[in-house]
């Protein structure tokens, strides 16, 4: 398999669909020696159901870990760690990953509770997962989804689950897309399995699944998110840690260089084009709509994007009108006064609501109590 290799495969059999790929694909090859310690990397977040578009369908994983077995590989880890303010245990049991484990002989790594190890990612000091370090081979597998920071969220992404919740946070203090790119330059991402079934074009936390039915292959991060850009129809600019990478060396972002390997046709959807896709406007209309009712600063994604969600909701219920006070939201708001917040990290503003990040629904219910009806 070469680095501009794009393999794709569609239909419904997902686990059948994985072993395809990951065999055309000539992964034991690449893989090589089978003493080696495999880690797969998927997208859990929290307790979110893959069919919402947010999370690694679970058939890729077993697919993979079935593929790996029959090729002689014996040492294989599950490894993530879900976002600040979820437990990557409760996510595993909600998604079924201890049976998976208890079947296939596989140990879950909660990097949660992992010890995190100090790199330079070339002069960008950063903290990352001891286990995720020590991985001879990892498979990320992502989710092909839209995200309402960054606009799209796949291979390099997807690799912020490698840190401690600690470094999560003051990743999003940098801006987010620098340490992102940085990251990619000292985690593995020996090859990218995608999970684009029925990802969320909009929201990271899933909620509106546009179905695909397809899986990528690709060793190249970069050219991966790259070529979502592509599907979504934005121009790779406008996710700044995808240009960022490539300088840094990470990989390459010509999408005209890739080699497309189609491993069958799908009669119901284009290749290479989301259904939906945008090119002209830059953000996702309804995601850059809602936004124009906050004030971020330094938020967290998964406050952040819930804090989305709700205001979505409220907006699918005729509430939501011009003239509301801007909510504000993220780490930046600590021991700062304000009118309206959400968060924590808010706690000093005349009206907050506490959590760390609250549920989306206590969000509904504050807004509509505290902002709608008030203001």
């Amino acid at each position: 398999m070469n680095r501009n290799d794009i393999y794709i495969i569609h239909g419904t059999d997902y686990k059948e669909m994985t072993i395809h790929l990951l065999t055309e694909a000539g992964l034991a090859q690449e893989i090589g020696d089978r003493s080696r310690h495999i880690a797969l990397k998927p997208n859990l977040l929290g307790t979110i159901l893959p069919d919402t578009g947010a999370t690694t369908h679970t058939e890729l994983v077993c697919g993979t870990i079935e593929y790996l077995q029959s090729h002689g590989f014996r040492h294989i880890t599950i490894m993530e760690g879900a976002w600040v303010g979820d437990s990557t245990q409760r996510a595993y049991k909600a998604l079924g990953y201890p049976a998976i484990s208890e079947k296939y002989g596989v140990p879950l790594v909660d990097l949660q509770k992992d010890e995190g190890v100090f790199c330079d990612a070339k002069g960008m000091k950063l903290t990352v997962c001891r286990k995720a370090l020590e991985s001879d081979f990892v498979i990320n597998m992502p989710v092909l989804k839209g995200h309402c920071q960054t606009l799209i969220t796949c291979a390099l992404k997807n690799n912020k689950g490698l840190i401690p919740n600690a470094e999560k946070r003051r990743f999003h203090t940098m801006g987010l897309h620098k340490p992102i790119a940085y990251l990619s330059t000292v985690v593995r991402n020996d090859f990218i399995l995608v999970d684009n079934i029925c990802g969320d074009l909009d929201f990271e936390e899933g909620g509106n699944p546009v179905v695909m039915n397809r899986i990528l292959g690709l060793k190249d991060p970069v050219l991966c998110d790259a070529f979502v850009c592509g599907c979504f129809g934005i121009p790779v600019d406008d996710v700044p840690y995808i240009r960022l990478a490539e300088q840094l060396g990470t990989g390459c972002a010509d999408t005209s260089k890739a080699r497309l390997i189609l491993l069958n046709e799908s009669s119901d959807t284009d290749y290479t084009q989301l259904p939906g896709s945008r090119r002209k406007t830059p953000l996702p209309r309804r995601v850059q709509k809602l936004a124009g009712y906050t004030a971020p600063k330094d938020a967290c994604s998964a406050c952040y994007g819930m804090l989305i969600h709700a205001l979505n909701r409220l907006d699918e219920a005729g509430k939501l009108r011009r003239g509301l006070t801007p909510l504000g939201i993220g780490q930046g708001y600590k021991n700062q006064s304000g009118d309206i917040g959400i968060g924590s990290c808010t706690s000093c503003f005349a009206c907050s609501l506490k959590g760390c990040p609250p549920r989306t629904a206590d969000m509904v219910d504050f807004l509509e109590e505290n902002w709608i009806s008030r203001t």
